[in-house]
Order: structure tokens, then C-alpha cells, then sequence
């Protein structure tokens, strides 16, 4: 039995799995197996965190710098709130436009780094899926020898419990 990966509806494409409906003769009758990936990581989700992240921090460390401001004028018998307000957002934007261009680099690099991390995972699932059921179908059809069915099954529950590549080779 051989399994071409364009024969079990998988299309690698960047974006994954196509969703695709493949007849497979099983018993006689039209079964139609669906794939469709989607990968999980998002991008823009990834960098609206980061931002929010980032905004939080800067907004503390304002906050920081206008109460230390606060401190030292009502140390002095000053009782303004402009100059600690203004020290405090100058501190905020300072941390802000400091902090936030690299963070929102590292979290584009770890994304796409992800994303391609998920990509290869999951394609490597829908293959071994593909495969499984190419076993199963094969296992029921009363036409393949006994012995040709339980050679494949070996070789693919040897194949996924040492991590090793399948080789499948039809007699015909």
C-alpha cells in the first residue's frame, strides 16, 4: 500500500491543511474523510498582548515617578498636582517608546517561529492520520491477504512507537 499525501487530501501550503473531501473505497461504499487545519497562534493577538504588556508597565512606572514627585513637593510644602502629573506621563511615554519596539520585534520572531513550529507538528498529524486510516480501510477489505494486513499494521505501529519512517511497498 502506498499513501501520496495529494492522493489523502493533504495540500502543504503555508497556510496548512486545506479543507478537501477524498472518496475512499472502503467495503464498497463512498467514504468521504475531511481534513482542515487551522493554525493557533495569532499573530495579531500575540502583538495586542504585548502592547497592553507593555502599556500597563510603562503606566506603573509613571504612576512610580509621579508619586516620588508627589513626595518630594509635599516635602517641600508644595501642593501642585500639574508638575507630578506631567513628570509621571513623561516618565510613562519615556518607558513606553523605550520598551515597546523590541518587545513587539521578539513577539513577531517568537510568533512566526510558533506558527512554523505548529505548522510542521500538525502537518505531521494529518500525515500519520492519512496513513492510519489508509491501514484501517486496508484491514477491512476481505480482497488484501492476511498476512499483507497484519505485515502493514506491524510496520506502522513500529514506525509510531519508534519515531521512524514508514516505508510501505505494494506488491502488485
Amino acid at each position: 500500500m502506498r499513501i501520496i499525501p495529494h492522493q489523502a487530501g493533504l495540500s502543504f501550503k503555508s497556510g496548512g491543511v486545506n479543507e478537501t473531501q477524498v472518496p475512499i473505497a472502503a467495503n464498497n461504499q463512498n467514504v468521504h474523510h475531511q481534513t482542515y487545519y487551522e493554525n493557533p497562534i495569532d499573530r495579531k493577538a500575540e502583538r495586542n498582548l504585548a502592547i497592553l504588556s507593555k502599556s500597563v508597565t510603562s503606566l506603573l512606572f509613571g504612576g512610580i515617578a509621579a508619586g516620588i514627585t508627589a513626595m518630594i513637593q509635599g516635602a517641600q510644602g508644595k501642593k501642585s498636582w500639574k508638575l507630578p502629573t506631567g513628570i509621571g506621563l513623561g516618565a510613562a511615554a519615556l518607558t513606553l517608546g523605550i520598551t515597546l519596539p523590541p518587545a513587539l520585534y521578539n513577539i513577531k520572531v517568537r510568533a512566526f517561529t510558533r506558527e512554523k513550529e505548529m505548522d510542521v507538528f500538525s502537518r505531521s498529524q494529518e500525515a500519520k492520520s492519512s496513513i492510519l486510516e489508509g491501514v484501517n480501510d486496508q484491514i477491512h477489505d476481505n480482497s488484501v491477504p492476511f498476512d499483507d494486513k497484519v505485515r502493514n499494521y506491524a510496520t506502522v505501529q513500529m514506525a509510531n512507537n519508534g519515531q521512524g519512517i514508514m516505508i510501505m511497498n505494494n506488491k502488485a
